[in-house]
C-alpha cells in the first residue's frame, strides 16, 4: 500500500499533465484559428458579393465622365441604384487607392456591393462599337445614297428615302418650294454610328453640303456665271459634274451651259435624259429625246428643274466661274477627250473627228 507521500506525489504529476496537455490544446485552437481566420474573411466576402449580385442582376449603364472624384462617382451610383452608399464606395476606393478611372459607359449590377462597383471601374468602359464607313463620291443621286445607306447593317434606304421626302430636314440653300434634297447632299466619306438613324445620316450629309457651299461661295453667285442664282448654280454645276470627263473640262462645259442659256438655246445634255428615264445604260435614243418629262433638255428650253445628282467641288466652283469662251457645243470621243466649237458646222466636224477617234 503507497504511503500518503507516494499518493501525493502521484497526484501532483497528474495534475501537471493534465495543465500540460490543456496548454497544448489551447495553444493548437489558437494556431488553427490563425489559419483559418483569412479563409473565413475571404468566404465571408465571397458569399456577401455573390448575394449581392444575384439579389441585383439587373445591368445598369452609368457614364462615368473625364476627371470625376471618387464622390461624384459614388454619388451617381448611388442615384443610378448600382451601391446603397457612395461614402461606402468612397471608402473602398480610398483603401485600394483606385481613384482615377477611364471616362465612358460602364456596365454596372444593380444593388452591387462597393467592391463589386470598384471592380466593375476597374475592368474599364464597355468596348465601343466601331463607326462604319459610308463613302459617298459625287456623281450619285439621292436614291443611289439611299441604296448605300442600306447596305449598312441595321440601316434601311426605305427609312432613308422616307427621311428625305418628309421635308423636316432641309438645306439653308433648298428654294422654299423645292421639296427635294436632290443634289443637296455632300459627297464625302462619312462615319455612321452603329445608333445613328437614318434621318440623323441625312441630316449630317445635308449640313456637310451647306457647309461646304459657304466656303465654296455658293451663296455669292451672280454675274460672273451669267446672273445664275444659287440654285440655278447647283443645277448647273450637277450637269457639269455629268458631263466634263476632267477637271479641265469642268469650266468649259460650264461655259457651254451659261452661252446656251443666253441664246435660248436648249441644253441638249443626254444626263438629263438619263436621270428622266431613271438611269443609264443605256446610252440615250433618239426615242429617249422624246420623252415628256420637265428634265428632258431637247425638248424644253433652260436648266431642268431641279439638280441630277450630287456636286463636287470642281463641278460647283466651274458653275460659279465659268470660262472666258464662246463656246455652244462640244462632243467627247471613245477615248475621253472633249472637242468644243462655236459654231453647228465646226461642231459637226468634231463629231466626225469623235467617230473616227472610236
Amino acid at each position: 500500500m503507497p504511503s500518503e507521500a507516494q499518493w501525493r506525489s502521484a497526484r501532483s504529476r497528474r495534475s501537471r499533465e493534465r495543465n500540460r496537455t490543456y496548454r497544448r490544446n489551447v495553444m493548437t485552437l489558437i494556431v488553427v484559428g490563425v489559419m483559418l481566420t483569412p479563409l473565413a474573411l475571404a468566404s465571408f466576402w465571397v458569399l456577401s458579393n455573390v448575394a449581392s449580385s444575384t439579389s441585383g442582376n439587373a445591368d445598369v449603364v452609368v457614364e462615368i465622365q473625364q476627371g470625376w472624384t471618387p464622390a461624384q462617382v459614388g454619388d451617381t451610383l448611388e442615384q443610378k441604384g448600382v451601391i446603397a452608399s457612395s461614402a461606402a464606395f468612397q471608402e473602398v476606393a480610398a483603401s485600394a487607392q483606385f481613384t482615377t478611372w477611364s471616362a465612358g459607359n460602364y456596365d454596372f449590377v444593380e444593388n452591387s456591393g462597393p467592391r463589386e462597383a470598384l471592380d466593375t471601374l476597374r475592368g474599364g468602359p464597355r468596348r465601343s462599337i466601331p463607326d462604319i464607313e459610308l463613302l459617298l463620291p459625287p456623281a450619285l443621286s439621292l436614291q443611289q445614297i439611299a441604296d448605300r445607306v442600306g447596305k449598312i447593317e441595321g440601316k434601311s434606304a426605305q427609312r432613308f428615302m422616307e427621311a428625305a421626302q418628309s421635308n423636316t430636314i432641309r438645306s439653308r440653300y433648298q428654294p422654299t418650294d423645292s421639296l427635294s434634297l436632290e443634289g443637296f447632299t455632300w459627297p464625302d466619306t462619312y462615319f455612321i454610328g452603329a445608333n445613328q438613324t437614318e434621318a440623323e445620316i441625312l441630316q449630317k450629309i445635308v449640313s456637310q453640303f451647306d457647309a461646304k457651299a459657304d466656303e465654296i461661295g455658293l451663296g455669292a453667285s451672280g454675274a460672273a456665271n451669267g446672273g445664275l442664282t444659287p440654285y440655278q448654280a447647283l443645277i448647273s454645276a450637277s450637269l457639269i459634274e455629268a458631263e466634263a470627263g476632267s477637271k479641265d473640262d469642268a469650266p468649259l462645259i460650264s461655259a457651254v451651259i451659261v452661252n446656251r442659256l443666253k441664246d435660248d438655246m436648249p441644253l441638249q445634255i443626254d444626263a438629263t435624259l438619263c436621270y428622266a428615264k431613271g438611269g443609264c445604260p443605256p446610252v440615250p435614243t433618239d426615242d429617249d429625246r422624246k420623252i415628256d418629262s420637265p428634265y428632258n433638255t431637247y425638248k424644253n428650253k433652260g436648266l431642268p428643274p431641279g439638280p441630277i445628282k450630287t456636286v463636287s467641288e470642281v463641278a460647283l466652283r466651274a458653275a460659279l466661274n465659268p470660262a472666258f469662251v464662246a463656246y455652244k457645243y462640244y462632243v467627247s470621243d471613245a477615248n475621253g477627250k472633249t472637242y468644243y466649237a462655236e459654231t453647228l458646222s465646226e461642231h459637226d466636224r468634231n463629231v466626225a473627228k469623235a467617230r473616227d477617234a472610236g
